[in-house]
């Protein structure tokens, strides 16, 4: 807690904070004594997606559920919520000159790299079209942007453990988007000295997520009693990060001058195996069988993300290994399991 003395009454507005990263970093500021604001939509990957038709997908029902109750959440803390269109250029200026943050964390984007690759135009306009009006409307009053990137920006990782300043050679929509977004960011520093981070995440999981990335597919299928899939041998290293080190880590970049002007890896710091992901699921899920699909050709190579710069200028200190952060998830999945059985009848 020491580590986050100066957020006390520091305005934060969070864009597309209604989703899983932002509604529980809103929710942890709040605790902290900052004064955070969500800005969203709430289509994209949100309320507006699973209600409106759009979509066939079979687990809307479940989605909608947690959704509505990351928005009770934010209501019962009192954390503000403007919902607005952040495509619209004239309502986020508007919106943003209302609050007038102390800094601002740019989230609002498609979350998920398939989804990207199938539909390009959807992926650029929410989430390019929305970070330029974010850094226009922020130019002349000069707020600190936290802009979260992925490691997909990277490419194929090589070495041990990639760092910051290794070449990055994305694969497909979503990787390229992302590292020209940072490109973006960056011209705003050097032409209008806008102050930013940079934030390279990696396979987040935790509650209340509906991206239904692998640990989360994993969990779902296993509470409906399903085999669990996994695209390849399994032997894929991903730098899996729970929700909570990374709110930890957005914290400090907006705590820290050292943080100014800087881009960051934020995860736990060491890959796993997506096997070992899947063996702890098997043993607290017993008799479940395991499937093996083809591996997505689209899906680099990836591995450990080196997190001694964060540690080093920020103080980062991950609290969450695997067996830590994903029993923790798989017990609230089993809770609401057991208090929403229709959500997974299917």
């Amino acid at each position: 807690m020491d580590k986050f003395t100066n957020l006390k009454g520091k305005r934060i507005a969070i864009i597309g904070g209604a989703g899983f990263i932002g509604h529980n970093l809103a929710l942890k500021l709040k605790s902290l004594g900052a004064e955070p604001h969500v800005v969203d939509g709430l289509q994209v990957n949100n309320l507006g997606y699973y209600t409106s038709g759009y979509t066939t997908d079979p687990n809307a029902e479940r989605y909608i559920s947690f959704i509505n109750e990351r928005l009770n959440l934010l209501r019962q803390n009192e954390v503000g919520l403007h919902i607005i269109d952040v495509r619209d250029y004239h309502l986020i200026s508007h919106t943003l000159n209302s609050i007038k943050p102390d800094a601002i964390v740019h989230l609002a984007a498609i979350a998920h790299a398939n989804r990207s690759n199938k539909d390009p135009f959807s992926t650029f306009d929410h989430s390019m079209r929305t970070l330029e009006n974010v850094l226009d409307a922020s130019k002349s009053s000069g707020t600190h942007v936290i802009y979260f990137s992925s490691s997909m920006v990277y490419g194929n990782f090589e070495g041990n453990a990639v760092t910051e300043d290794r070449q990055c050679n994305p694969l497909g929509i979503y990787g390229a988007l992302k590292y020209g977004a940072e490109k973006l960011v960056i011209a705003y520093n050097q032409v209008f000295g806008l102050p930013y981070t940079i934030i390279r995440p990696s396979a987040l999981y935790g509650e209340r997520c509906v991206s239904r990335r692998v640990g989360q597919a994993f969990i779902e299928n296993a509470l409906m009693g399903r085999p669990l899939t996994i695209n390849g041998d399994g032997t894929d290293g991903l730098d899996f990060t729970y929700i909570d080190d990374l709110a930890q880590g957005v914290i400090l970049t907006i705590s820290k001058e050292e943080a100014i002007n800087e881009t960051f890896n934020i995860t736990f710091g060491s890959a796993r195996q997506i096997n070992q992901m899947a063996e702890i699921v098997l043993s607290e899920f017993p008799g479940l069988k395991l499937m093996r699909n083809p591996r997505d050709g689209l899906m680099p190579e990836r591995g450990t993300l080196s997190i001694d710069k964060a540690k080093q200028l920020l103080g980062y200190a991950p609290e969450y290994p695997l067996e830590r952060g994903f029993i923790q998830y798989i017990k609230w999945y089993k809770d609401f399991a057991e208090h929403n059985p229709k959500l997974f009848s299917g």
